[in-house]
């Protein structure tokens, strides 16, 4: 039964159908991730940062790859504000996360949810066939800036080139919009020494 579930998975790496991917730059839809430990975090708990949401096979070599790599970035780029998120969907992936972490030395948190929201998330019909890993970046807004497509031929936005060309142009933008706020009157209290 496993060697079936890593044989799909497999399939699911490296083979896909035409799919489209909805326009960006667009507002990230709400996420939950969830853990192995029972927690759930909200995607909209990573604004300000800019987020890197992976979703990925345990088992998919790629994915592998990727979380590596993104460990690295992350170790380079996570004090100026760079945040990796981790999603494992395949089957059973609540089980294999902690093996995954540990194996692959990923230096941030990997969490796993069913698939129907991911697909719901990514803009993919539950019909169309995609590949792993699925990355989608948001920026300090809030905003999905890019994501992959769910076939094969961008092989560039794949490539830690791009990943880094992404990281240091979105760091480069303000968390805030540059838009006036109004004023606002406080009373300030003199403090006694």
């Amino acid at each position: 039964m496993f060697s079936i579930r890593v044989a799909a998975a497999a399939v699911a790496c490296t083979f896909a159908l035409q799919a489209e991917v909805p326009p960006a730059p667009r507002p990230a839809p709400e996420f939950t991730i969830r853990y192995a430990d029972g927690n759930q975090v909200s995607l909209n708990s990573f604004k300000g940062k800019v987020v890197a949401l992976t979703f990925i096979f345990t088992t998919c070599v790629h994915c592998q790859h990727a979380s590596q790599v993104f460990s690295k970035l992350y170790t380079e780029y996570g004090p100026r504000g760079f945040q990796p998120v981790g999603v494992a969907i395949n089957d059973m992936a609540n089980l294999f996360v902690g093996d995954f972490v540990k194996t692959y030395g990923v230096n941030y948190r990997v969490g796993f949810s069913p698939l129907p929201p991911v697909l719901e998330f990514l803009g993919i019909s539950p019909m169309e066939r995609y590949v792993v890993p699925q990355i989608v970046w948001i920026d300090r807004k809030g905003t999905i800036r890019s994501q992959t497509s769910p076939l094969t031929g961008d092989e560039q936005m794949r490539s830690e080139p791009y990943w880094r060309s992404m990281i240091e142009a979105l760091l480069k933008e303000p968390a805030e919009s540059t838009k006036k706020r109004p004023a606002t009157h406080t009373t300030a209290k003199k403090v006694q020494q």
